[in-house]
């Protein structure tokens, strides 16, 4: 009997180590498998009765049944997952993780950070150049011919209407309120179509080029007053980009 009881304790180690071996290595998916645990019975219970048979049918029956709890108990302990998070205990660093947390391979939290608001990017807004007579006169009397110092003036802004960013440039003329309604709106037209002419002749691509006359609709200064009606004789250049 003396010689028995260690040789049985050996079988119940071998199948301990088989089964442990199986456990580690299975399901390395990380999925719960705890439902394996009759196999891993069965198995030991294979295991420890046919050990058991080596000394007799008595111990073959003793085996059987040690190798089946055993077994059993290595694949419930060693596959579960107690806080089902999807990594086996027995490779859960974290164990009390909450319910539905994101977490590593070892099981643990995984960091996260807020998702910064996406940025609305600003409106776009026309660029707008003003040129009126109250700084210096951009046409003869009652005319659409430019003056040299209009000129001057729109060279210096046809510099500006470059680069593969412009996407149009818009010439709106203005008046003031002396004369006829419909006579303003003519010569506005007839001014700003002389403005854009300047403009090509300087560089700025016609294609990108429309023109509008608003006659003396928009003012803005009072038309009663010389200084009022100058700053409503203007053009205005809408550039957008």
């Amino acid at each position: 009997m003396s010689n028995q009881l260690p040789r049985v304790a050996i079988s119940l180690l071998l199948v301990s180590g088989f089964l442990s071996g199986c456990a580690s290595t299975s399901s390395d998916d990380g999925a719960q498998n705890q439902g394996i645990w009759p196999v891993c019975s069965l198995i030991g219970g294979l295991i420890g009765g046919g050990l058991g048979a080596i000394e007799s049918s008595a111990w073959a029956a003793g085996g059987a049944a040690t190798g089946a709890i055993v077994g059993g108990l290595i694949c419930f302990a060693q596959d579960g997952d107690a806080d089902g998070d999807g990594v086996f205990d027995r490779r859960d660093s974290c164990p009390d993780t909450p319910a539905g947390s994101p977490v590593d391979s070892r099981g643990c939290p995984v960091r996260t950070y807020p998702q910064a608001p996406a940025e609305t990017p600003p409106a776009a807004e026309d660029e707008v150049i003003v040129l009126s007579d109250l700084g210096n006169v951009l046409f003869a009397f009652a005319s659409a011919e430019l003056t040299d110092a209009a000129k001057d003036q729109l060279a210096s802004v046809a510099n500006r209407l470059s680069g593969a960013t412009l996407i149009g440039v818009k010439v709106i003329g203005h008046t003031d309120s002396v004369g006829s309604e419909q006579y303003n709106q003519g010569l506005s037209e007839r001014r700003a179509r002389s403005v854009a002419d300047f403009l090509v002749s300087q560089g700025v691509p016609a294609d990108k080029l429309t023109t509008e006359g608003m006659g003396e609709r928009q003012p803005v200064a009072d038309n009663a007053t010389e200084a009022g009606r100058a700053q409503n004789r203007r053009v205005e250049i809408h550039v957008d980009r």
